[in-house]
């Protein structure tokens, strides 16, 4: 970084300063521009924005999963409905969103596009990077609850959304593994979400519609 002298006060500084910015717009618009192009991707159907709907139970409570954090996230949302004590009168919510994304795609896309290996994901049953979903129908005791299991949280009502700008950014990343093009990733991605799973405009989209349906927040970092 050079630095300050005499020029100051001729504006050179000023000069790099407006090329800094500069460059800081054009990035934003970027970022804005794939976020845009993501969002009009999202399959959403129904009621998609009205997403996550009218939530069922008294508690309610939204884990950001911005990371997959060796499977915590899910062992936060399954902790809060173990714990309530009245059956049925609580609901989490789960956000996958950055890299915790991944955890919304079957185990045929962990294998083909290398996830496990790429994000240094271990599989806790093979202690090795992770060849399959480990998070999905996982064998009994593998997981450190067997309640923390996507399949198993979804069949206890809770709902879950994916980033779509995530999902895109991550596959594009994760293209050249499995040999296709960026488009075909992303589009393979979509069509291999774990059923069940709502894929939204983004994250921070579903983080903030969950807060308005009356969700408290738990990061899941």
């Amino acid at each position: 970084m050079n630095t300050l002298d005499a020029n100051t006060a001729d504006g050179a500084p000023r000069r790099n300063l407006f090329r800094v910015a500069g460059a800081t717009v054009l990035g934003l618009a970027g970022f804005a521009s794939a976020a845009s192009r993501a969002q009009a991707a999202t399959p959403m159907t129904g009621d998609g924005l009205n997403w996550p709907g009218k939530l069922k139970g008294r508690h309610r409570q939204v884990v950001d999963a911005y990371t997959v954090n060796s499977g915590y996230p899910l062992v936060f949302a399954s902790t809060f409905l173990l714990t309530d004590a009245a059956p049925s009168s609580a609901t989490s919510v789960v956000i996958l969103r950055s890299q915790g994304l991944v955890v919304a795609l079957n185990s045929a896309v962990w294998e083909k596009y290398k996830i496990g290996e790429s994000l240094k994901i271990i599989d806790p049953e093979t202690k090795a990077p992770a060849v399959k979903n480990p998070f999905v129908n996982p064998k009994p005791g593998v997981l450190l609850t067997d309640d923390m299991a996507v399949d198993r949280l979804l069949g206890r009502g809770a709902v879950f959304g994916a980033c779509n700008v995530a999902l895109h950014g991550l596959s594009k990343r994760l293209a050249t593994n499995a040999d296709v093009s960026v488009d075909n990733a992303a589009k393979e991605w979509v069509a291999n979400l774990v059923p069940g799973i709502t894929l939204l405009p983004s994250g921070v989209w579903g983080l903030n519609r969950a807060q308005q349906a009356g969700c408290t927040y738990c990061t899941g970092g």
